[in-house]
C-alpha cells in the first residue's frame, strides 16, 4: 500500500521509496477531476465566497506590506506586496493539489525579513541580493522534500497539534483585530478632560517649535521660509504644521495633534455591528422569515451584504473615518531596483554558499504552514471527495517561492484562517423547507475558480482605488474578528476547555466523555493549553523566527503523551475521525447491541410459554418448561384466573374433561367419537398428566 486510507477518495501520503513517486500519485489523482474543479465553480455560493475572500486578503496583504516596507526601508512594500500575492495565488489555484487552501504572509517570515535586513545593514551587504540567494535555496530544499516524499510526515501531525496551530492563529486574529481597533485611539484621539460649559474655550493651533535644529532650519529653506518668524503658523492646517515640525498649543491639543471628535467611537460602533451584523446573517439560513432560497442566498453573501451596508452607512454619517489605502501605480516602491534580481549582486561570492544556513530555517516554516493547514483543510469531517495533494501543494509553493525570490516580492505560504473561512464559504447544506430545522452537512463544493478569482482581482486592484477608497478599515477589522470568531467553531480543544467549569450534569454528550475518564479529559487539555500558551508567548517575542521549530516540537510533545495515556484513550482524544460520525457509529453500536438483548430476551419468554403441537390425528401435547409461582408448587397446576372460570368457553371444556374420565360404552353404531387426548408435560421427565375431551 502506497497510501494510507481514510476513506475511498481521501488519503493521507505514505513513502513510495522512489523519487517523485508521491508527487506522481498526487497528479494522477487530481487530473481526472481537473474538468470538474470548473464545473462546479458555476453555482452563485462561489461568487459570495470570491467577494467575500477577496475582502478579507486585501487588508492583510496591504498592512503586510506596509510593515514590511517600514522594515525595510521601502525595498519592498505594498505594491509589491499585492503583485507577489496575486501571482503565487493564480498560480496555486490553478495547479495545487488542494485549491481550496487560500495563500497569505506569516508573522514569522517579516520576523525573518526585519533580521535579515539589520544583518545586511550593519556588514554592508545587499539586502535584496541576498534575500534571492537565501529564497532560491529555500526553493530548493522544498523540492528536495517534494523529491523524498517528505509530506508523508503528515502523518504525525494530529488533532494534538493542528488543534494547537490552528487556535493560535484563530487567538491572533482575533487580537490583532481588537489591538487595530485600539490603535486607532491613537491617531484620533479624544479629550477625555471635557467640561461642556467650556467648550467655547476649545481651540488648537500651530505654533513654532521650541528648539529648532539646524536640520530643521534647513528643511524649513529648502521649503522657501528663511526664519521661523516669516512662517504664518497660526494659518496652518494640521498636515502642513505637521509638514514643518510645529507644535500645536491649546486645550484642544493632544499629545500628537488635535483632538478628533466622534472618529473613534464610529470606528468602533462600525467594529462590532460589522461582526454581529455578519454573524446574524450568516445564521439567517435557519431563520424562519423568507423562502428558503432567499435564506440561502444572504446566507451565503452574509460578509459582502455586511460590508456593503456598513460602506453605504458610514458614506451617509460623513465622518471621516480611516480608509483602505491601495496603491494607485504599478511600479517598484524604491527607485532603486527593478523587477528581477541578482542572486550575488554587490556581495561576496561567499555569500551564496552561506545563504544555505538561514535558508534551512525558512524551509522549516514553509513546511509546517504549508502542510499543518493541508491537514486542517483536509480534514475527514469535510467530507472532499476529489482527495489531497500534499507533495503537489509543496512543489508550487516551493515554484513560486523561487520566482517571488527572483522579482523581489514577498514569499507566501498557506494561510489557516483565510483558508478555513473559504471552507466554510462553500459548505453545501441540504435544503430544508421547514423554518427552524437545521440543515443536514453534505460537503464542499470542490473546485479552483473561486481562489483564481480572488487572486486575479487582487492583481486588479490597483486599478480599482477609486472603488476600494471608500471602504473603511474598522469594517475590515470587523471581518477578521468574524473570521477568526467563526473559525474557532468545532475545534474540540476548546470544547474541552468548556468542561473545567461545567459540572458534570450540565456536561454534553461528548463521545470521549464515554470512554476517557474526565479528570484524565482535563490532563490532556492542560498539556494542550500549555503548549499554546508557549508557543503565543514565542511568537510575539523576539525569538518569533523559532517559532517553526516550536511547532514541529508539539510533535513529538504529543509522541510523549503515549506514557501518560492508554492507545484506546488517545484514539477518542486525539482521532482525526469527526466527532458527530464518532458518536453516530457509537450510537449505532449501542442501538444494534440493545437490539441483539431484547431478541434473546424475546427468544427466552417465547420458550417460557405453552407451546401446543399435533403429534397425532387426535392427540394435543402441551410441553409446559416452566411455570411462575413458587418451587414447591406443583408442576401440573395451572393458575387460572376468576374471570376465566366464568367463560362459556372453560366452562364448555371442563365439562367434556369430567365426561372423557368417566367410562365409555362402545356405541352399537359405527361411526367414531372425536376425542382429544391432552398431554401436559412438566420440566422433570417421567411425569405427566393425560386428559381426554370430545370435540
Amino acid at each position: 500500500m502506497l497510501l494510507r486510507q481514510w476513506d475511498s477518495k481521501h488519503v493521507l501520503p505514505v513513502s513510495t521509496s522512489r523519487i517523485f513517486g508521491g508527487l506522481i500519485l498526487d497528479v494522477k489523482r487530481k487530473v481526472p477531476f481537473y474538468w470538474s474543479d470548473i464545473k462546479d465553480s458555476l453555482n452563485l455560493q462561489c461568487l459570495a465566497s470570491v467577494l467575500f475572500l477577496y475582502c478579507a486578503c486585501m487588508s492583510p496583504v496591504i498592512t503586510f506590506g506596509g510593515l514590511l516596507g517600514e522594515a525595510t526601508k521601502g525595498n519592498i512594500s505594498a505594491i509589491e506586496s499585492l503583485f507577489g500575492a496575486s501571482l503565487t495565488g493564480v498560480a496555486y489555484s490553478l495547479f495545487s493539489g488542494q485549491p481550496l487552501t487560500i495563500l497569505g504572509s506569516t508573522g514569522p517570515v517579516l520576523v525573518f525579513e526585519k533580521i535579515l535586513f539589520k544583518f545586511c545593514k550593519d556588514y554592508g551587504l545587499s539586502y535584496l541580493s541576498l534575500r534571492t540567494s537565501i529564497g532560491l535555496w529555500t526553493a530548493f530544499l522544498c523540492l528536495l522534500l517534494v523529491a523524498t516524499d517528505a509530506s508523508s510526515l503528515v502523518c504525525y501531525i494530529t488533532r494534538f497539534t493542528e488543534e494547537a496551530f490552528a487556535a493560535l492563529i484563530c487567538i491572533i486574529f482575533i487580537y490583532e483585530a481588537l489591538e487595530k481597533l485600539f490603535h486607532l485611539g491613537e491617531y484620533y484621539p479624544v479629550n477625555m478632560q471635557n467640561n461642556l460649559d467650556n467648550l467655547t474655550f476649545y481651540s488648537c493651533q500651530c505654533s513654532p517649535p521650541a528648539n529648532a535644529s539646524d536640520q530643521l532650519l534647513e528643511h524649513w529653506n529648502r521649503t522657501g521660509y528663511d526664519i521661523s518668524d516669516s512662517i504664518p503658523w497660526s494659518s496652518f492646517n494640521v498636515s502642513m504644521c505637521k509638514y514643518l515640525h510645529g507644535e500645536f498649543v491649546g486645550p484642544a491639543c493632544g499629545h500628537h495633534g488635535p483632538y478628533i471628535p466622534d472618529v473613534l467611537f464610529w470606528s468602533i460602533i462600525l467594529f462590532f455591528t460589522t461582526f454581529f451584523l455578519s454573524s446574524f446573517l450568516k445564521q439567517f439560513k435557519t431563520d424562519r422569515y423568507f423562502p428558503t432560497k432567499v435564506r440561502s442566498t444572504i446566507s451565503d453573501f452574509a460578509v459582502f451584504l455586511t460590508i456593503m451596508i456598513m460602506v453605504v452607512v458610514d458614506y451617509l454619517m460623513g465622518i471621516p473615518s480611516p480608509k483602505l489605502h491601495v496603491p494607485d501605480r504599478f511600479e517598484p516602491t524604491s527607485k532603486n531596483r527593478g523587477w528581477l534580481m541578482d542572486p550575488l549582486g554587490e556581495n561576496p561570492w561567499w555569500t551564496l554558499l552561506v545563504a544555505a544556513i538561514p535558508a534551512l530555517l525558512c524551509t522549516i516554516l514553509i513546511f509546517m504552514d504549508q502542510q499543518i493547514t493541508a491537514v486542517i483543510i483536509n480534514r475527514k469531517e469535510h467530507k472532499l471527495k476529489k482527495g489531497c495533494g500534499y507533495h503537489l501543494d509543496l512543489l508550487i509553493v516551493a515554484i513560486m517561492l523561487g520566482v517571488c525570490s527572483i522579482m523581489g516580492l514577498p514569499w507566501f505560504v498557506a494561510a489557516t484562517v483565510l483558508s478555513i473561512s473559504h471552507v466554510n464559504s462553500l459548505k453545501v447544506e441540504s435544503g430544508c423547507s421547514a423554518p427552524g430545522e437545521q440543515p443536514k452537512f453534505l460537503g464542499i463544493r470542490e473546485q479552483r475558480v473561486t481562489g483564481f478569482l480572488i487572486f486575479t482581482l487582487m492583481g486588479c486592484s490597483v486599478f480599482m482605488t477609486s472603488v476600494l477608497k471608500f471602504i473603511p478599515m474598522p469594517v475590515l477589522y470587523g471581518v477578521f474578528l468574524y473570521m477568526g470568531a467563526s473559525s474557532l467553531k468545532g475545534i474540540q480543544f476548546f470544547d474541552r476547555i468548556k468542561l473545567f467549569g461545567m459540572p458534570a450534569k450540565h456536561q454534553p454528550d461528548l463521545i470521549y466523555l464515554r470512554y476517557v475518564p474526565l479528570w484524565k479529559v482535563h490532563v490532556f487539555t492542560l498539556v494542550q493549553l500549555t503548549c499554546l500558551v508557549l508557543l503565543w508567548v514565542i511568537k510575539a517575542s523576539a525569538a518569533a523566527v523559532v517559532f517553526p521549530m516550536m511547532v514541529l516540537a508539539l510533535v513529538f510533545i504529543r509522541k510523549l503523551l503515549d506514557l501518560m495515556f492508554t492507545k484506546r484513550e488517545l484514539s477518542w482524544l486525539d482521532d482525526l475521525m469527526p466527532e458527530s460520525k464518532k458518536k453516530t457509529e457509537d450510537d449505532k453500536k449501542k442501538k444494534a447491541r440493545e437490539k441483539l438483548e431484547e431478541e434473546s430476551r424475546l427468544v427466552e419468554e417465547e420458550e417460557r410459554k405453552l407451546k401446543v403441537s399435533f403429534e397425532g390425528s387426535n392427540l394435543l401435547s402441551i410441553p409446559v418448561n416452566s411455570f411462575s409461582g413458587s418451587s414447591d408448587s406443583d408442576g401440573l397446576v395451572v393458575n387460572i384466573s376468576d374471570e376465566m372460570v366464568q367463560t362459556a368457553v372453560w366452562k364448555a371444556v371442563n365439562s367434556s374433561a369430567e365426561f372423557c374420565a368417566q367410562p365409555v360404552r362402545r356405541s352399537g353404531s359405527q361411526e367414531k367419537v372425536a376425542c382429544v387426548r391432552v398431554d401436559v408435560s412438566p420440566d422433570s421427565p417421567g411425569e405427566a398428566s393425560t386428559t381426554e375431551t370430545f370435540l
